[in-house]
């Protein structure tokens, strides 16, 4: 096929692909870690007093109210705390703030799948380190050179949890690079890196509210990190974006943050939820990690992970295959919905099962 002229100077990279959003409504959607419980009732109150007038202004650029909410909350100063919208959008930041390096960043061969994703797209060199055979992320592998870190904890889509101990002894490895510590899923049972920050200026931690606090609909992600490399972040994102939150988001991300009670209510179902999930795959003949995420990743040793996705998927039940890399290609990614929706999964797996459908 004859490449025109103007081709030859486009970027092009391979896209992220995200979960399937399915149009229908008679489903049980387990497949892009969504919170299964509502935003905390401030958020819809807050969302019937916006002014509609606002919305032929433009926001603040600054989005000063939701980052001194955070700031407040985690006994941080203001500029410490940088918004996006998502996390996606903060992490995406900060990749090209901070990964200016001719040497490679470094992460997990088995991660969140968009940092490579970013890493071609900003022309960042990278080289990926391997889990072990339990899915672990091995620190003395990121004690050789690079231009940065980055990683998840607890890991996606592993749902593996490092320890603190672990999590500061590579970044005290590394006190020359930008290392960052993706935390979408600390909330449902990790301790955060937060307190590292008082004694390392190279750490950043990105974490979301699309997750615990049920908000993936208004995309709002945050960094924390020292005022020094936040106002670097924040020089690159005034130099792509001036106004990345809207009024609304904005609005509702304060009121979501206000309620702690809502939240810790929500995350300690959803980890009840998982518990007796554990129990349940278990039962099952299921093999996975301990998981202190929204879900759990699972393999059997009898059954084909895509027929058992598309088998799932034609009862209207969603939950996530991934075809690479070739070690997770009998694993499911398993959100953990509500209590109904689980004991519904389970139901049509038993009867799965009982239908002899092995390899």
């Amino acid at each position: 096929m004859e490449v025109r002229l103007w081709e030859k100077n486009i970027r092009r990279v391979v896209p992220y692909v995200p979960g399937e959003q399915p149009k229908r409504t008679d489903l049980i959607k387990l497949n892009t870690n969504e919170n299964p419980y509502p935003p905390a009732p401030g958020v819809i109150e807050a969302l019937q007093k916006i002014d509609a007038d606002l919305m032929r202004r433009y926001p603040d650029p600054a989005a000063s109210d939701l980052v001194d909410a955070i700031a407040e909350f985690y006994g941080l100063e203001s500029g410490q705390v940088f918004v996006g919208v998502g996390s996606d959008d903060v992490l995406a930041m900060a990749f090209l703030t901070c990964f200016n390096s001719k040497k490679p960043i470094l992460f997990p061969d088995i991660t969140y799948s968009f940092y490579d994703v970013w890493a071609e797209l900003f022309r960042i060199p990278y080289e990926v380190q391997p889990l072990d055979e339990n899915f672990r992320i091995c620190p003395n592998d990121y004690r050789k050179e690079n231009g940065g870190i980055v990683f998840p904890n607890p890991n996606a889509p592993t749902g593996v949890l490092k320890a603190l101990e672990e999590i500061e002894e590579i970044i005290r490895q590394n006190p020359d690079v930008i290392v960052i510590v993706d935390e979408a899923y600390i909330d449902f049972g990790g301790v955060s890196a937060l307190p590292l920050l008082k004694k390392y200026d190279n750490l950043l931690i990105a974490q979301t509210f699309s997750k615990s606090r049920s908000m993936a609909g208004m995309r709002i992600g945050f960094l924390l990190g020292n005022k020094k490399l936040i106002g670097y972040i924040n020089d690159c994102k005034y130099s792509f974006n001036s106004y990345t939150m809207n009024q609304t988001a904005i609005a509702l991300g304060v009121a979501a943050w206000k309620d702690d009670a809502y939240f810790s209510q929500c995350t300690q179902k959803i980890i009840e939820t998982r518990e007796w999930a554990k129990a349940e795959f278990r039962s099952l003949g299921f093999e996975f990690a301990d998981s202190k995420a929204n879900f759990i990743f699972a393999t059997h040793p009898d059954y084909a992970a895509e027929d058992v996705f598309m088998d799932l998927k034609k009862e209207g039940i969603y939950v996530r295959h991934f075809k690479n890399p070739e070690r997770i290609r009998n694993y499911l990614r398993i959100t953990i919905g509500t209590r109904e929706e689980m004991e519904a999964l389970f139901a049509f797996l038993k009867q799965y099962m009982s239908q002899d459908r092995s390899m």
